[in-house]
């Protein structure tokens, strides 16, 4: 009878290696020791396993730096990898400095160590459910939480296999390494719950395709048993309709990449046009609304409550990044604490690229997210928590502490935290259109009136696509999404220009097409214990860029 021991003390070498923490002591859920014959006779069982996986996201990895608490702190670096997000003021406060001056990106560094562990052990932790429900035997509500690994797993691997993922840049031009090796589509390697020791020791990167087809044999799965979930209520697991926001995703990356790295137009479109259908489903099954103007602007409930989303996490007074006080996601993205870092008590400030916020419509609600200066006009007014000390201007107030209490961390931290939105479907489901024929404008206008009542756009071609992303970024600011699409688009990154708001000299980088910051490096030690991916790292991107000055 095997045992499955979720401390994870008798995992192989191999799979320590992948995790990079020698002998984990991650527990998933804690203290639990279960055999699969347990499992699948248990939906009980299965079930306290799947609900472990929300707190997994949220988990504080190390406390002497305030920047490692899990899936939220991936979402802020990956903002600060842009030109729409920036810390300013007091910067000797920030933790995710390194991100946005493109320091430390090689794999010898705690914080590439940190994405990589951050990962894999949450994976190993989903391959565990999966590899303990065997559908042939399971119940219908053990398949819904099989359902919910599975998405989540899909989930995780989109993410890093789009971060790892090497594309062209201008720094990198013959997309080879420091080996002289070409890395160019390369990913991550694969690890699922039938993968030997022995494959651990060699697992390569795997290239685009084929990892791509990995996440979609997930997806699809996950179609067919997530419909049978029992927790349809509970917007910290994955429903159907953010299966099909997966595929969305997925399937905007991978015609992107048809496009530019393969140059077949033709199955670009298809997927394009796949992209649109999935988009729409997704939009048809969210379990959550278009945010409305009074949630979006409340001080009480803005940004910070878990039903205005597709999929989220839920901080609580029992989360170990709630009881630290100040290594938590309200901590680091809200200006209107006393107990933050990005609040009254530190003035550093989380602030939006001035060109960005000039670029939202005076009578566009979402002006308001972030502070007017003394020459703005527009039409919605800020709404600040009483009390508290006005932020500086452009600076964020989108992301407000829990039930409006910015001085008690055990309240204020207790947010929600936004994975996916219904929003992001209309967005990807327009941009697809307009790329393939569709009524593109119908869905962008459907979204746009909800922020802006008197929004129209006659554009085409690439000025309608460039202004739905444009529109995108603005709705998504602060959601860690904006990366993905400069990645996938080959957009330029331009943060130094006078007036900007990228106050840190050492930030302000204008790139020629993506970042190659971007294209996240292995940590070292991975090719320890897995000779596959010896010589195929990405290059090191440090210090490659110079900064802009006036």
């Amino acid at each position: 009878m095997k045992k499955i021991n979720y401390i994870y003390k008798g995992l192989t070498g191999a799979f320590m290696a992948l995790t990079l923490t020698g002998c984990i002591q991650e527990t998933f859920p804690q203290g639990s020791t279960v055999t699969e014959e347990q499992v699948q006779q248990s939906a009980s069982a299965t079930e306290g396993m799947v609900m472990g996986m929300p707190s997994k996201s949220i988990e504080v990895w190390r406390t002497e730096s305030h920047c490692y608490f899990g899936y939220p702190a991936q979402m802020i670096i990956r903002d600060m990898m842009t030109g729409d997000y920036y810390h300013t003021g007091e910067l000797g406060y920030s933790h995710f400095k390194a991100w946005a001056e493109n320091r430390a990106m090689g794999g010898k560094y705690m914080n590439t160590q940190f994405h990589w562990n951050f990962y894999y052990s949450y994976i190993m932790s989903v391959n565990s459910i999966i590899s303990a429900v065997d559908p042939e035997h399971a119940t219908d509500e053990q398949k819904g939480y099989l359902g919910c690994a599975l998405a989540q797993r899909a989930m995780l691997y989109l993410d890093i296999a789009r971060m790892y993922e090497f594309l062209p840049n201008e720094i990198f031009t013959d997309n080879k390494n420091e080996d002289g090796n070409v890395v160019l589509g390369l990913t991550v390697p694969y690890v699922d719950e039938a993968l030997t020791p022995e494959e651990a020791r060699q697992n390569k990167r795997l290239p685009h395709d084929e990892i791509v087809a990995k996440i979609k044999s997930d997806i699809e799965k996950a179609k067919e048993y997530i419909v049978y979930s029992p927790v349809k209520t509970d917007y910290t697991l994955p429903d159907l309709g953010c299966v099909y926001g997966l595929e969305a995703r997925l399937l905007m990356w991978d015609a992107a990449f048809q496009a530019e790295i393969n140059h077949d137009d033709a199955k670009s479109q298809e997927l394009y046009a796949a992209a649109a259908e999935a988009a729409g489903k997704a939009i048809a099954n969210s379990r959550a609304d278009i945010i409305t103007k009074d949630e979006g602007l409340s001080t009480v409930q803005g940004f910070n409550t878990l039903t205005d989303f597709m999929w989220g996490a839920q901080q609580t007074e029992e989360s170990d990044c709630v009881q630290t006080g100040i290594i938590n996601f309200i901590s680091w993205v809200s200006n209107q604490t006393t107990f933050g870092y990005t609040g009254a008590s530190t003035s550093l400030f989380v602030v939006v690229d001035k060109n960005l916020y000039d670029q939202i419509g005076d009578n566009d609600w979402r002006k308001a997210w972030f502070v007017a200066p003394s020459t703005s006009t527009a039409a919605t007014p800020n709404v600040f928590i009483e009390g508290l000390s006005k932020p500086m201007a452009y600076a964020s107030l989108k992301f407000r502490p829990a039930k409006g209490d910015a001085e008690k961390s055990n309240i204020g931290a207790c947010s929600a935290v936004p994975y996916m939105r219904v929003e992001e479907m209309y967005f990807i489901k327009a941009e697809a259109e307009a790329r393939t024929g569709g009524n593109a404008i119908a869905t962008l206008t459907e979204i746009m009136k909800t922020r802006d009542a008197s929004y129209t756009t006659s554009l085409t071609g690439d000025d309608l696509i460039n202004e739905i992303i444009l529109q995108k970024r603005i709705e998504l600011w602060g959601e860690g999404q904006t990366y993905f699409d400069i990645k996938r688009l080959n957009l330029s990154v331009t943060r130094g220009y006078k007036g900007t708001t990228c106050t840190d000299p050492l930030a302000c980088f204008n790139t020629n097409g993506r970042p190659a910051w971007m294209n996240y490096v292995m940590v070292g030690s991975e090719s320890d214990n897995n000779e596959g991916v010896i010589g195929f790292n990405n290059p090191d991107p440090s210090d490659r860029y110079n900064p802009w000055s006036e």
